[in-house]
């Protein structure tokens, strides 16, 4: 259920012009394009970011997908990923989409760098080179209903039930990104997760 709260923004926060940034397979910067010709097609590689803010509580935020984004609308997702902007670093970008999508401040902790292609039919493809980043905040969330459809809280058990029940309610970078957190960032996860 979407939280709102009176602060809630409304904002338009992102465009398809937007230049996201390019890189190799080692994360070197090798120039700049609009984040519409980064998805087209097969994608061409660019820097991301992946969020998994829990609470208090030990809970996940998950956010769906709004419902105009190009590639998998109204799909759940971890708590916020974006990419940074040109000369944004991915400290400001991270801070940045978190007040934008969320309203909410976090502590976040780098976890690991992967990079994934998916394709979304005809529509265009994600081509990442993604940082993943476990977060907490004590802070309320209001959601920005130009990026979010809906978003709430869950328990790392009833999440693991909704990706067994409903896989396919989720985005293909989520469930990757959660599989391997569980696997091979165990203990990590657990000082977050409950």
């Amino acid at each position: 259920m979407l939280e709102s709260m009176p602060d809630s923004t409304d904002k338009v926060v992102s465009s398809e012009s937007e230049e996201l940034i390019l890189v190799d397979a080692g994360d070197n910067e090798l120039g700049f394009l609009s984040k519409e010709k980064c998805h087209d097609g097969d994608g061409i590689l660019h820097r991301a970011f992946s969020l998994f803010v829990f609470n208090n509580n030990g809970e996940l935020l998950l956010q769906k997908r709004g419902a105009g984004k190009r590639l998998w609308p109204l799909f759940w997702s971890n708590s916020c990923c974006s990419h940074p902007r040109k000369g944004e670093s991915m400290q400001v970008a991270t801070r940045r989409r978190l007040r934008e999508e969320l309203s909410i401040e976090a502590s976040l902790e780098f976890t690991y760098k992967f990079s994934y292609r998916v394709q979304f039919g005809d529509l265009g493809s994600e081509n990442e080179l993604c940082t993943v980043y476990l977060g907490k905040t004590g802070q309320a969330f209001s959601a920005n209903t130009h990026e979010i459809a809906e978003a709430r809280y869950v328990s790392r058990e009833a999440l693991q039930g909704e990706l067994q029940t409903k896989p396919e309610e989720f985005t293909p970078w989520f469930k990757m990104e959660w599989e391997r957190l569980c696997k091979e960032f165990a203990e990590k996860l657990a000082a977050y997760a409950k």
